[in-house]
């Protein structure tokens, strides 16, 4: 049975804030320092939207790790997942999530 981490806005409300929610989606604004990190948590299926440059460290349920660095403005998709991030640049992280329910 695998067990799933808790929601980011349970472990992490001084970083994850819900500025939107309906039946279908979530949207986050989420911000953090360097040098910060957030507790394992979980996500649905997402598209993050990059307001600022940043650099992380994610760190996966199974142990995988990657570093992410994205630019102003850039887009990912990102599929259902458990990770711990931890801002490892010299800026703020700050993005908009959009979580599909």
């Amino acid at each position: 049975m695998t067990v799933i981490p808790p929601d980011p806005v349970t472990t992490d409300l001084d970083k994850y804030r819900i500025i939107f929610e309906n039946e279908r989606v979530r949207v986050f604004d989420y911000k953090d320092t360097p040098g910060q990190k957030t507790k394992m948590h979980h996500h649905k299926e997402f598209v993050l939207y990059s307001l600022g440059p940043f650099k992380r460290k994610l760190t996966f349920g199974n142990g995988k790790t990657v570093i992410k660095e994205m630019k102003t403005g850039e887009v990912l998709w990102g599929d259902e997942q458990s990770h711990i991030g931890e801002n490892i640049g010299n800026t703020d992280t700050h993005v908009l999530i959009v979580e599909f329910k």
